[in-house]
């Protein structure tokens, strides 16, 4: 009796310890994610982006509940990166859950409500496939959500899996966390200093400035109206450094312009100096913005420009918002006959234009995260508050002005990707209206090569086959069987470096008509650049120079002592020094209109007495080149629009690391699922095989002898200590 009443009591015990344990549990809650990618743990960018938010935001979750598998997981999950961003998001960020679940006599009045609900937010059931009862059958499911901010709402219309997820969510919450919220957590104000000496005004009339005077003014009137609508916090200050007697430092340290000019005895000035510009600064980001430019231009000689308030406030706040990380704008090269990029959702707007745009997934992507901006650099500059710009498959020659803008904005900050084509490939008979004949396929040289090699990169005039390549399925009609698209190649995993973060998880790329790159080792080692070879060939490729014909009946491989290797795309990061150092400015070229001076003698000063200095940067900011002589990469049948296949994150990874963004880019990498095995040997083949099949049965049979023998050697144990007692 008494021990019965000792079991009920352990009984009780163990029954009240359980119940403390699952309560701890409930309260003292963690998790460890083991996965090499942290596939189920919140990105640090995710945690940034919603620790940062200033006003409060409401995720709406339409899910249908009791769902079959996979999304009955999917759900999960959702519960699970909610409670994530809430702990990260603290008391801003808020998520309810809302049963749409339809019930055998219809839908229950919360149900019902929770539909219209759905419906009014844009969110509608989709068709999902589920077997029951070795049936194939199909239910209508709610699976959306709607993210609130303010006035705003942005949707996620479909979440069938839960691939990218985060990433979706996060952009979406970044997109939304708009300028107010960012602005309003601002740690510091942005600071923007005007330098304007007032020595300049005397010499302004003769250099065509005759508003110069009034540009204080007009400067300070429109930064009051950009600090308005920024709520307050841009902190300007205008200095004269005639005035403070500083210019010598000023130029030195911010590299405004200055002007030198000498004594103009018949105007009856005397020889001086003034400097002019205008600096932003936010943190440790800086930029310098002209407010006097020179140019030199044919027959007329070297002019100067001014530039307008009006057009100033544009610049300033398409700089600050990508200052303090609002919304980042990169540019394309929008002419030198590269492809057309049309508008998101643009793309099917007549055959013309689809014939002449083959990049509209590309546009849509970067799109979804950056404000594109065309930059047409014949007519224009390169616009200061641009992160990076775009030069893909240029096919006319650049001239040494152009050039100049495009190496003064790399020296000003602005990163190059840079995607060359090596040859311009058309049919024959195209001018005549005819077509016959297989492509031809003449080199391109715009001149931007000589640009590239300066800083350390040179593309061989070549296409690189590879026997590792796209297999192609031939018609089964013609014989089946593979054909090998050797200007395909495959890069797998081994091929590819992924100790870059932005890297990571890229285990697969597939390229077509590819050129190999060198790298000058010695150049990029003397000027301190750091160069990393992203992705490069398997050692069985070989580059087809001349005779260009991609046609794969007729490719064959070379020997085996002829194939190699190849560097396919790098990745310079650095100070990068001038092409220009040491070199006059080359002219604009502009067509000279005629004058008629009336017979009237020229009295203007001769401006070529004129000195300016710090009108061109010899050394860079500390800045990125990407190269990968590759435009196919961009291309609409090598993308997809989800972004989902790792050509897509490969390419915008690229992207966002030239922005800076190597947080979302790692985000992004966290979705990738390709995992290829790596290419062994037979024999190591069936030596894994023989393990697995055999080895792990093995392995239980000698786990199990080793407890048996252990058991038997405690009971002879035992039993010797009870012989023993009796004995004595």
């Amino acid at each position: 009796m008494k021990k019965q009443k000792q079991a009920y009591f352990k009984f009780l015990i163990y029954l009240v310890v359980i119940v403390l344990v699952n309560v701890a549990g409930v309260t003292l809650f963690f998790r460890l994610d083991l996965t090499q990618s942290r596939i189920y743990s919140l990105s640090e960018a995710s945690r940034t982006v919603v620790s940062t938010l200033s006003e409060p935001l409401t995720i709406k979750v339409f899910f249908t509940k009791n769902m079959p598998a996979p999304h009955n997981n999917t759900e999960r999950y959702l519960h699970d990166l909610m409670d994530e961003y809430g702990r990260a998001g603290g008391q801003y960020f808020n998520y309810m859950f809302y049963d749409v679940t339809a019930k055998e006599a219809g839908l229950t009045d919360e149900a019902d409500h929770n539909r219209k609900q759905a419906e009014d937010y844009g969110i509608s059931p989709v068709q999902i496939r589920i077997i029951e009862n070795d049936e194939v059958k199909f239910q209508q499911a709610y699976m959306g959500l709607v993210i609130i901010h303010g006035d705003m709402v942005e949707k996620i219309p479909a979440i069938t899996a839960t691939d990218g997820l985060e990433y979706k969510l996060t952009t979406a919450i970044q997109k939304l966390n708009n300028k107010v919220s960012t602005l309003l957590s601002l740690k510091e104000k942005v600071k923007i200093r005007m330098y304007l000496s007032s020595s300049l005004s005397a010499v302004a009339p003769f250099m065509g400035l005759d508003g110069l005077d009034a540009l204080p003014s007009g400067i300070t009137r429109m930064v009051e109206h950009l600090n308005a609508k920024s709520l307050d916090t841009i902190d300007f200050k205008y200095v004269d450094p005639t005035k403070e007697n500083n210019l010598d430092a000023i130029a030195e340290e911010y590299q405004i312009m200055v002007l030198k000019w000498p004594d103009l005895v018949r105007e009856n000035i005397s020889a001086g100096m003034g400097g002019a510009g205008l600096v932003m600064e936010y943190g440790e980001k800086r930029v310098e913005i002209p407010l006097i430019s020179s140019v030199n231009l044919p027959i007329i000689g070297t002019t100067y420009q001014m530039v307008e308030p009006a057009q100033l406030e544009d610049l300033l706040a398409d700089t600050m918002e990508s200052m303090i990380g609002i919304n980042q704008a990169i540019g394309y090269l929008g002419d030198h006959g590269t492809p057309i990029l049309t508008a998101p959702g643009m793309g099917m707007m007549g055959q013309q234009q689809q014939q002449r745009s083959t990049m509209n997934v590309f546009n849509q992507l970067i799109s979804q995260r950056y404000s594109v901006k065309q930059v047409n650099l014949k007519e224009e500059g390169i616009p200061e508050d641009l992160n990076s710009l775009i030069i893909a498959r240029p096919l006319e020659e650049f001239s040494d002005y152009e050039l100049f803008q495009i190496d003064q904005a790399l020296m000003r900050g602005t990163n190059l990707a840079i995607l060359p084509e090596a040859f311009n490939e058309t049919m024959p008979g195209q001018s005549a209206g005819f077509m016959g004949g297989g492509p031809v396929y003449t080199p391109i040289d715009t001149g931007l090569s000589k640009l590239v090699e300066h800083y350390g990169v040179s593309m061989g005039s070549s296409y690189v086959m590879d026997e590792a390549c796209y297999k192609q399925m031939m018609d089964p009609r013609k014989g089946g069987g593979e054909q090998n698209i050797y200007f395909a190649p495959m890069i797998d995993g081994a091929n590819i470096d992924n100790t870059p973060g932005y890297m990571k998880n890229i285990k697969g790329l597939v390229a077509m008509k590819i050129s190999p790159l060198t790298v000058d080792q010695e150049k990029l080692g003397k000027a301190g650049i750091k160069a990393t070879k992203l992705f490069s060939s398997s050692k069985k490729a070989w580059e087809m120079k001349k005779n260009i014909n991609l046609n794969p009946m007729f490719i064959k491989p070379p020997a085996d002592d002829e194939q190699a290797s190849f560097g396919l795309a790098y990745m310079l990061e650095g100070r990068f020094p001038s092409y220009f150092t040491g070199k006059p400015i080359p002219q604009k070229a502009v067509a000279v209109a005629e004058t008629d001076t009336n017979g009237e003698e020229e009295t203007s000063p001769d401006l070529s007495k004129f000195q300016a200095s710090n009108t061109m940067l010899t050394t860079g900011k500390p800045g990125k080149i990407f190269v990968m002589a590759c435009f196919s990469m961009l291309q609409d049948n090598m993308l997809d629009s989800e972004g989902r296949t790792t050509n897509a994150t490969f390419v915008l990874n690229i992207i966002d690391h030239l922005n800076d963004q190597n947080e979302i880019a790692a985000m992004r990498s966290k979705k990738q699922s390709l995992n290829p095995l790596d290419e062994t040997t037979p024999l190591m083949r069936s030596v894994i095989k023989v393990v697995n099949i055999g080895g792990l049965p093995v392995l239980v049979i000698v786990f199990g002898f080793g407890i048996w023998v252990r058991r038997s050697a405690r009971k002879r144990r035992i039993k010797g200590l009870f012989v023993t007692d009796k004995k004595e």
